[in-house]
């Protein structure tokens, strides 16, 4: 049997992929560990590693067939515990925490004990939402991954009050979208609830809103297995990116949701909308605490966007937007008009991302929610500012740092770590996978490396972005 080996795939150890430690080099193999790694290998599909090509061409039976065997075992190895693509060169910032495992002593051991197959099986997430996407594309696998979309285009548009058997599939997608309530969606009638729906999505992706579902607003809707398929993987291989045991309290951004998750003490406590950055503001992949809160802020406004966004603007807007000229810079006083609302966690980055309240509110009532220049604003800021105060000790500080009026700092007794992801497949009520918007475009990159191909993607085109950050 022969898996042949991409010279990319090799991912054993930070900054050391291609070398093997003495203790891996003269691991030795027999007839049982060498079948173990085949079978492994057999069954990638389960990781959806199965485009991805392995290399098994030695026998346990000399000092070439057992390095052949090592350096493939480490090949597989590393693409389950750390992935089999590396983030921080598919992406101009990517500093989430990985888990770096020692996998040459790991081989070492498993081939020890004759265990090879359950410790390459112990590298991969163990969660039960990684085992539903493996589920979920093992399935898909089985049945092919057609590429012909599962909703077919006719030719003639869909016009509101239509009957037609395929509008319980588009309002399926609708739902999973969140542009239509579940309860809105039943039968074969192009219903007045879908056709509002319909209109608000055209809109996010710079259709004309009229609610004729042509084959523009169909495409966008339209997902075929192999689409499936290949979302599905990549969000397996950004979860393996990940460490298996995150702080028990922190808080994570999914980016492509626009949504944010505090976990407490291993439980998650609190999910909110959130507004992140425009496609073309993208807010990159970043582990970062936050150390302190900031009541009252002051904003002073980036250079990019003071050059492009205000320094054509007067005095007028300056002043009716509380902002004036301080060392060179534009500086907007505290207050409700403030960019940055009436708090901001401030957080430890090189790349000036935080989290922030804003006075533009209405945006969290927007499905796409990519409208920011990269920072994130929280909705309900100052009730999320208020639940963290409690939970870490420090209310009487804060609300006394609120009531000055003025920009006060309060420090957290303890950083809680943030994570910005990126997972464009949730799960629904039933616990199912759900296949969502991928905002930046970001999954092709990921997908190519995995072997998967490209596939069309419609990019949301927001209007009306603010001059906030």
């Amino acid at each position: 049997m022969s898996l042949m080996l991409s010279a990319c795939n090799v991912n054993t150890a930070p900054g050391n992929e291609t070398q093997t430690s003495e203790s891996a080099q003269g691991a030795k193999w027999s007839k049982s560990t060498a079948g173990q790694l085949r079978d492994a290998l057999n069954k990638r599909a389960e990781h959806g590693l199965d485009k991805m090509n392995f290399e098994v061409a030695g026998e346990p039976d000399s000092a070439e067939g057992d390095a052949s065997l090592t350096k493939a075992a480490l090949a597989y190895a590393g693409a389950l515990a750390r992935g089999a693509t590396d983030p921080t060169k598919l992406y101009d910032v990517y500093n989430v925490p990985r888990p770096n495992p020692d996998l040459q002593q790991g081989l070492a051991q498993a081939l020890q004990q004759g265990k090879l197959g359950e410790w390459l099986e112990s590298l991969a997430p163990q969660d039960a939402n990684y085992r539903k996407l493996s589920a979920a594309y093992v399935a898909l696998r089985k049945q092919g991954q057609a590429a012909t979309p599962a909703i077919p285009d006719k030719g003639e548009p869909l016009k509101p009050g239509a009957t037609d058997a395929r509008i319980p599939m588009i309002a399926s997608q609708l739902v999973a979208a969140d542009y239509l309530d579940r309860a809105a969606a039943g039968g074969n009638r192009y219903t007045p609830a879908m056709a509002v729906a319909v209109k608000r999505m055209q809109a996010d992706y710079g259709i004309k809103p009229d609610g004729v579902i042509g084959s523009d607003a169909l495409a966008i809707l339209n997902l075929s297995d192999a689409d499936r398929a290949r979302a599905i993987a990549v969000n397996m291989e950004r979860l393996r990116w990940l460490e298996r045991t995150p702080p028990g309290t922190r808080i994570d951004v999914n980016v492509a949701a626009a949504r944010l998750s505090y976990w407490r003490d291993g439980k998650l406590v609190n999910s909110r909308k959130v507004v992140v950055g425009e496609p073309d503001t993208e807010t990159p992949q970043l582990g970062s605490p936050i150390f302190r809160l900031v009541a009252n802020p002051t904003w002073t406004v980036p250079r990019s966007i003071q050059e492009k966004e205000i320094a054509s603007k007067g005095a007028d807007y300056l002043r009716r937007n509380n902002m004036e000229w301080k060392d060179g810079s534009v500086v907007q006083q505290s207050g409700p008009k403030n960019s940055l609302g009436l708090v901001k966690f401030d957080m430890q980055n090189d790349h000036a991302i935080y989290l922030h309240d804003t006075p533009a509110k209405p945006l969290f009532n927007e499905v796409q929610r990519q409208r920011s220049h990269g920072c994130v604003r929280v909705e309900d800021a100052l009730g999320f500012a208020a639940m963290l105060a409690e939970d870490e000790g420090v209310t009487d500080e804060w609300n006394k740092a609120r009531a000055t009026g003025k920009e006060t700092f309060v420090k957290l007794p303890r950083q809680i770590p943030v994570r910005m992801l990126y997972q464009t497949v949730l799960f629904d009520e039933a616990g199912e996978p759900v296949i969502r918007n991928d905002p930046y475009g970001w999954n092709d990159r990921v997908a190519q490396a995995l072997g998967l191909g490209t596939t069309t993607n419609y990019r949301v085109k927001p209007e009306g972005v603010d001059v906030g950050p």
